[in-house]
């Protein structure tokens, strides 16, 4: 099984203290999540046991199979303009926007979907939040992450990433803003989205093809965890996105 280790130094930019954390993602090898099964059980057989402090990543594609999220590929435009506040077209398809996200085709799928299409959760912060309070009391842990993941293709920028749909029990968001660099200037508005960060490192070893990786294991990640989190802390208002000049007509979340 592949184990991957990475190792992440935060100096002193922000700390009097510098800051090493060492960071260990492990991907597991499952069988076919079957539509309709029971995810908590499918968890449980495919990862018998959990540390104290760790997160657990499950992409998206096996959440949305326990819900049923499934539907046939001719029904995909509607289900796109259906699942999604906005629309843009574009060359190979429509860049939308879902739950205050822009991703491509409201994020549904047809990879690994054995001849059909596979929407994306209902739901992906309450999933996280349910697993999280099961799974801790079955591995008999006090801190515990859960991310929903699914991939990404960012603005001119060949492949993709992970993204976090939704997460449970740490905070996705680290402020540096009011701290000073190495240099002593104040930063003014950066941020670390720690949500997305993790999914990307989840899936980079998780995979995209035939792995049949769809959990992954991350050990020693520099989180702060939490029992209550705020699943807008990653959004940002369309006015004050860096990005908002590319797109014509202004669309609130």
């Amino acid at each position: 099984m592949l184990y991957k280790q990475i190792e992440y130094i935060f100096g002193e930019c922000s700390r009097s203290v510098p800051f090493k954390s060492t960071v260990n993602v492990r991907p597991v090898r499952t069988r076919v999540f079957k539509e309709r099964e029971d995810l908590v059980a499918f968890i449980r057989a495919h990862v018998p046991k959990l540390e104290n402090g760790s997160v657990l990543v499950v992409t998206s594609k096996i959440v949305a199979l326990a819900e049923g999220r499934t539907a046939k590929v001719g029904d995909k435009q509607r289900l796109v303009k259906k699942e999604s506040s906005w629309q843009l077209q574009a060359k190979y398809g429509k860049i939308t926007l879902k739950d205050g996200v822009l991703m491509w085709n409201a994020g549904i799928d047809s990879s690994n979907a054995f001849g059909g299409i596979v929407l994306l959760p209902k739901d992906s912060f309450k999933t996280a939040a349910a697993l999280r309070r099961k799974l801790l009391r079955f591995y008999k842990i006090k801190r515990l992450g859960v991310v929903v993941t699914d991939s990404r293709i960012m603005p001119l920028r060949a492949g993709v990433v992970g993204i976090a749909l939704g997460y449970a029990g740490f905070k996705g968001l680290r402020d540096y803003r009011g701290e000073k660099d190495l240099s002593g200037v104040s930063f003014f508005v950066t941020r670390t989205d720690v949500a997305d960060s993790l999914a990307t490192a989840a899936v980079l070893e998780m995979g995209e093809g035939d792995e049949r990786q769809p959990l992954a294991i991350i050990e020693g990640a520099p989180v702060e965890f939490a029992d209550r989190i705020n699943k807008k802390e990653l959004l940002i208002a369309f006015e004050d996105d860096m990005y908002a000049p590319l797109f014509s007509k202004k669309r609130k979340r």
